[in-house]
């Protein structure tokens, strides 16, 4: 660690002096500055600064600064209300990589985060911080109007700043009384939070949720029912988080049979199989720094089951016809729209792959539970259909969303999203009105004159319809969530003359 520093066995000593002089700070203000003031020590650099992630993880903002052995004050007034723009925070923050530049004023790099100084910045450092479970917090960021060589300093500075992580974390939790209770996270995401649209309870609550993962390397199991916008959430994990600069690739685990699924996901070389004439890389290694998405992981054979499960543990993959594995960096997120635990008191899923993927589970809610949000995303939706279609934008009448409104939309977004583009389509004139849509609303007779096998079918007839709506006319799922045999499914089916060929997507 010391060999890329001059003088090792003095810049040692001094290292260490910091590591005992933070361990003593007796609160925030301390710690920090105590920090900064050692960087400029250590490094031999004018200026120190130090940028952490707030709460919710969105959100960068500069917490100490020391310029020429001066602690600067922080007004926020003064200061960015976010360092968003800036590109090289934002690089080394969001890729975890060191940044080192030694000719700076010659470079095409903006750097307005850095003082405005007679002598132009020459040299810079800035190191990503991460806690004590690999997951990046902050930056630190060293500058000097000289010209040195500051790489050598990065893997030393970075342990001082994890450390400084660790002693925040622990003065905050001192502070808060025995008693006192943890106070909610008044602070949520906007209303389009991560590009999401919804404004309702619910979905405040999923963009929460996100926060807490955003930044962080753990995997994601998105439930929820069909047409909820599992593949949407996941996205917008990948879009707003540190791997967006790299790939996201999505691969739904019900498309292909058990040997296919197993080519595509781990790759294959020359000779594995017949009809392999070339080496082939797979999905993990395509997806290699980013996120890879494993749709309908609940349709996983159990073979592919144990191999997933290896390449969550030990994050390497070995390919089709290969005797080497190799490592691999990939976000794994998995969704499904089955219950997953269902299945494991089954044996159809591997109970120690549920509980690996399930380590940061996200429920997302049905369309039915996001009240006020229908109307949002069928707006949205009616826009969108019009920019493509080279079309004016069309009104709404008071009729047709009272008439979304009153619908429990058991197809989720997607069925919401079919049904107004629909709409679109059918209207010939500026206003979209009721009779655009062509719901499937169940009239329920005023009237009391029905027996008890009368009401039974009329019960029975609601949930096979709703149960087919929701799996987009799949029989055989739709008996295995209704936990009946296909045979019965299709003889109660004709019984009382349902088609499922009409609920195919």
């Amino acid at each position: 660690m010391f060999t890329q520093v001059p003088q090792p066995l003095a810049y040692a000593e001094a290292l260490l002096a910091q590591f005992a002089a933070l361990s003593r700070a007796a609160n925030d203000a301390d710690l920090l500055g105590c920090f900064v003031r050692g960087l400029a020590e250590l490094s031999g650099c004018e200026l120190t600064q130090l940028y952490l992630l707030d709460a919710t993880h969105t959100r960068l903002s500069m917490n100490a600064e020391c310029l020429d052995g001066i602690l600067q004050p922080r007004e926020a007034a003064s200061l960015p209300v976010d360092y968003d723009g800036d590109q090289l925070l934002q690089f080394s923050l969001c890729q975890n990589r060191v940044v080192c530049l030694g000719e700076l004023s010659s470079s095409l790099h903006e750097t307005g985060f850095l003082p405005a100084q007679a002598a132009p910045w020459q040299s810079l450092l800035c190191v990503p911080i991460v806690n004590h479970q690999k997951a990046v917090e902050g930056l630190l960021m060293c500058a000097s109007r000289r010209h040195l060589d500051l790489q050598g300093f990065a893997p030393s500075l970075g342990q001082l700043g994890s450390l400084v992580l660790g002693q925040l974390h622990l003065l905050q939790r001192l502070r808060r009384p025995s008693h006192e209770t943890r106070p909610a996270q008044t602070s949520v995401p906007s209303a389009n939070g991560y590009g999401l649209i919804g404004k309702s309870a619910s979905m405040r609550h999923t963009y929460s949720m996100i926060s807490k993962v955003l930044h962080s390397p753990y995997t994601v199991l998105l439930r929820g029912e069909t047409g909820t916008g599992k593949e949407v959430v996941a996205r917008a994990i990948h879009d707003f988080g540190p791997r967006r600069s790299k790939a996201f690739i999505v691969q739904n685990c019900a498309a292909f049979p058990e040997n296919l699924l197993e080519s595509e996901l781990f790759g294959y070389r020359k000779g594995a199989f017949t009809g392999a004439d070339r080496d082939r890389a797979g999905l993990f290694d395509a997806a290699n720094g980013g996120t890879l998405l494993l749709d309908e992981i609940g349709d996983m054979p159990l073979s592919l089951q144990a191999k997933l499960l290896r390449v969550l543990q030990e994050g390497e993959i070995r390919p089709l016809g290969s005797n080497d594995t190799h490592k691999i960096d990939v976000r794994i997120i998995a969704a499904t729209h089955r219950d997953l635990s269902v299945m494991v008191s089954e044996g159809k899923f591997r109970e120690d792959l549920y509980y690996r993927l399930a380590q940061f589970p996200i429920e997302l809610p049905a369309l039915r539970q996001r009240e006020g949000d229908i109307l949002d995303l069928a707006r949205h939706f009616a826009d969108k259909t019009c920019a493509f279609l080279q079309r004016d934008p069309l009104h709404w009448s008071d009729a047709a969303l009272d008439h979304l409104a009153s619908y429990s939309f058991p197809g989720n977004v997607r069925e919401l999203k079919g049904l107004v583009e629909r709409a679109v389509l059918l209207c010939e004139g500026s206003e979209l009105l009721a009779e655009h849509f062509s719901l499937r609303v169940e009239i329920v007779p005023a009237h009391s004159s029905f027996n008890l096998r009368e009401r039974l079918e009329q019960v029975e007839r609601g949930l096979l319809l709703d149960c087919l709506r929701k799996n987009d006319g799949n029989q055989t799922l739709s008996a295995r969530e209704l936990g009946l045999p296909r045979r019965t499914l299709l003889y109660r089916l004709g019984r009382l003359n349902i088609n499922p060929g009409e609920f195919n997507a």
